[in-house]
């Protein structure tokens, strides 16, 4: 490999070094930076011409004396050392250790920025993960290879919906449980330190690789934090055969950095000032999970996606939603009532839950439960805005009993405690119990034999 090596970069700020007049340099090289006082800092070329080459300081360019900064050009790319010891770590962005352990030793490197799956060698994804959580596995449920983000925003609890979702997911019939890519960008200490606790104590901590990119660290190393996680996810699922749960948090913050650097480059700012190569950017990211055709392993990703003002059709959730696979949509109003999970059920979906659960693999009822669930709560949420209006005292008979499964659906089907693991039967029967408190000739979407087997409304209450 043949090294450049030069002095006197001409200007840096926001996380960029600008070099004039580099000959041979191409496109996502990395470059390793020494400082004036003999630092190492990381790099990564994003703009090569005849005139200019702008790097991304990883660490930043705080403090840099440009007459005494050496560049070198190494010619490669950002690449990761990956074995099965990489569970149970800690690293920052690049994939350095950050637990005060020895680097991974391995032979296998890989280029970090990897490519997203060929459509063509996708299978499809399929297979009812089990949450443990009534709202998602029994209204969004989640199958293997799918990629369905968390909606969330200011100070709602997504931090401990997340830790409950790594805690207790797991295939139905298979002894073994996933293990975790845990990506956080961005992340106050306090919340570090929440999740390494939360998987420690519950003895999972030994299969989950950690990648942390905390608040004080430098934005720009935000940007290549994913792309490292998802190598290592990569190899843990397409080497090693196994089932990857990788979580996300907080994509808001990687777009931010995106947003910050793209303007210290001039791009053209489009909607609320991101450019407009967010969309393929966030894609990159997102495609490269799922299942490969012939092989055992599979990528499931959970990213968790901060909703500025709580505004769902901010371009970062929005243009989410179009790549990814659903949605799980955390409510302020639930969250201020002390319900958990504060799931705001009619936003919520999960395109591919179709393909997941029935006879072979929840329940056979469960398809028909699940809407008839959505219709019920629909159709109360409108009577309980008329009863806000005229008052209870003036609904029919029938309207009342939509109430009163409004609010029993929101006190036992959506609320449940932060480490309880309700399986798919228990979920299923909890929405029956709910269901009988109307009668079944207005439960439309569910079968007469449904009716005969699980229903028990009872017309003297």
């Amino acid at each position: 490999m043949r090294e450049k090596e030069y002095r006197y970069a001409s200007a840096a700020h926001n996380g960029l070094l600008f070099l004039k007049s580099v000959p041979g340099v191409a496109f996502g090289d990395r470059v390793g930076i020494r400082d004036q006082h003999g630092r190492q800092r990381n790099g990564q070329v994003i703009l090569s011409s005849d005139e200019v080459v702008m790097i991304q300081v990883l660490e930043g360019t705080d403090d840099l004396n440009l007459d005494d900064t050496w560049v070198r050009f190494l010619e490669e790319p950002f690449e990761m050392p990956l074995s099965p010891d990489v569970l149970g770590r800690v690293f920052n962005g690049i994939g350095e250790p950050r637990d005060d352990r020895p680097p991974i030793i391995s032979r296998l490197r890989r280029n970090v920025n990897g490519q997203p799956i060929n459509p063509i060698a996708r299978a499809y994804p399929r297979e009812f993960i089990q949450t443990g959580i009534s709202a998602i596995d029994g209204l969004n449920s989640l199958v293997r290879g799918q990629k369905l983000p968390i909606f969330t925003g200011s100070g709602l609890p997504h931090n401990k919906l997340v830790a409950q979702i790594v805690r207790q997911s797991k295939l139905l019939g298979e002894e073994s449980r996933f293990v975790v890519v845990f990506a956080a960008m961005g992340v106050s200490y306090a919340d570090a330190g929440f999740f390494r606790d939360d998987f420690e104590s519950n003895g999972v901590l030994g299969n989950v690789a950690m990648f942390i990119n905390l608040a004080d660290d430098p934005p720009i190393e935000r940007l290549i934090l994913p792309r490292t996680a998802m190598t290592a996810a990569e190899y843990l699922a397409f080497d090693q055969d196994l089932h990857v749960l990788v979580v996300l948090t907080d994509m808001t913050y990687y777009a931010e950095a995106l947003r910050e650097v793209a303007t210290a480059k001039g791009d053209v700012p489009t909607r609320k000032g991101y450019p407009g190569y967010l969309y393929s950017d966030l894609a990159e990211i997102y495609e490269r999970a799922g299942r490969v055709r012939n092989r055992h392993g599979s990528i499931t990703m959970v990213p968790v996606v901060s909703m500025p003002s709580d505004d769902i059709t901010h371009p970062i959730p929005d243009l989410t939603g179009y790549i990814t696979e659903g949605q799980i949509v955390l409510s302020r109003e639930l969250h201020n009532q002390d319900l958990y999970p504060p799931v705001n059920i009619p936003p919520s979906l999960s395109r591919l839950m179709k393909d997941g659960i029935g006879k072979d693999d929840t329940r056979e009822d469960h398809p028909r439960v699940a809407s008839q669930l959505y219709a019920a709560y629909a159709k109360a949420l409108e009577v309980r805005n008329l009863a806000s209006i005229i008052g209870p005292d003036e609904l029919p008979d029938l309207d009342r009993k939509y109430l009163q499964f409004a609010d029993g659906f929101e006190q036992h089907f959506l609320a449940q405690g932060v480490d309880e693991d309700r399986s798919i039967v228990q979920t299923l029967n909890i929405a029956w119990e709910l269901l009988s408190l109307l009668p079944g000739e207005v439960l439309s979407r569910v079968s007469e034999a449904d009716l005969a087997r699980y229903h028990h409304w009872d017309r003297t209450t």
